[in-house]
């Protein structure tokens, strides 16, 4: 199939989080850490909001806004370097949008600005990751992206010595 633009809608607008929306982004972070079942503490969340929040950080984030300004939804990104393609691409590491708004436009709004950010910057594409049995958000990515083939690893760092 190939992937179709993701829609705008008027009902949302997209941006980088402001220093006040602390509260509402680890609202959002929390949910996203719950889908996949990863713990929370207080200090991580501090620690990506200063990330998100450090111009001089190589983290970024976006937040989908309803139409009163409440933040809906995150996207956290990133360049990475392709060597095989001598290329700069973005990673999307992070997306989740509130189940109450799911369906209506919001994770469409954060795709499209990050693939805008993707052409400003002359990245030649984003990728992310998903879990095997995330179908829904499945269904969307098969829409706007185009699945690879390759299988992801995780190495844990040698602690002995």
């Amino acid at each position: 199939m190939t992937p179709q633009p993701a829609a705008t809608d008027a009902r949302w607008s997209v941006g980088a989080p402001e220093s006040t929306e602390f509260d509402a982004w680890r609202e959002l972070f929390r949910g996203y850490c719950d889908f996949y079942r990863v713990p929370v503490p207080d200090a991580k969340a501090e620690l990506v909001w200063s990330w998100l929040t450090d111009p001089a950080h190589e983290l970024e984030g976006l937040l989908v806004r309803d139409t009163d300004g409440t933040p809906v939804g995150l996207a956290h990104y990133r360049p990475f370097v392709r060597p095989l393609h001598g290329a700069v691409a973005g990673f999307l590491d992070d997306l989740f949008v509130s189940p109450a708004v799911r369906g209506g436009g919001a994770v469409d709004a954060l795709l499209a600005r990050l693939r805008a950010i993707a052409a400003e910057r002359g990245w030649n594409a984003v990728r992310w990751i998903t879990a095997d049995d995330n179908h829904r958000a499945r269904g969307k990515y098969d829409q706007v992206a185009t699945r690879t083939m390759f299988v992801t690893y995780d190495m844990a760092p040698d602690t002995t010595g």
